[in-house]
């Protein structure tokens, strides 16, 4: 798994964002304009998609808990297609990391895996961190954690993503 970077004052979590995803410090993903990005695309809009923090080799995004996500007669289950849309989404955010210029990186799925844990009940955070990321094909691993109805915060759903890279 990718590794932040050690030394750096900001608690290892190089690229910081501030609440609209534009971030502090200079760091690799900085140029990227992430929140726009996420507000101009009208899957991701709807859903509430929002990156929290960036790095090189990782992405840590979440979606909020809102009841048009849920599975209908669950008793607040959110629907599994939105873990799954989060792992995708994430793994996407980490590999942008990894290009010179992550604002025009070129990147399409081309395997997604996810395991279910657990129901989720709450808003979904994934994180991301990028296994590989070679000339032409980028492979990440994500954990999706939510908040259980005890307060405890738990894995909901790993997944694995491979990725064609256009550099």
């Amino acid at each position: 798994m990718a590794e932040e970077p050690e030394g750096s004052n900001d608690g290892g979590r190089a690229g910081a964002r501030d609440e609209e995803g534009t971030g502090g410090e200079e760091g690799p993903g900085d140029a990227v304009p992430w929140s726009d990005f996420l507000d101009e695309h009208g899957y991701l809009a709807w859903l509430g998609v929002r990156i929290e923090d960036a790095g090189d080799g990782w992405a840590l995004m979440r979606i909020p808990y809102d009841e048009k996500l849920l599975n209908p007669g669950t008793g607040g289950t959110v629907h599994g297609g939105v873990a799954a849309t989060l792992v995708d989404t994430s793994s996407a955010f980490a590999l942008r990391t990894t290009f010179e210029d992550p604002a025009a990186a070129g990147l399409a799925t081309t395997d997604l895996h996810v395991n279910y844990l657990r129901p989720a009940r709450d808003d979904l955070v994934a994180r991301a961190e990028v296994v590989r990321a070679g000339g032409s094909i980028g492979v990440t691993d994500v954990t999706v954690t939510s908040t259980t109805p005890d307060g405890e915060e738990k894995p909901v759903a790993v997944g694995r993503t491979t990725y064609r890279l256009f550099r």
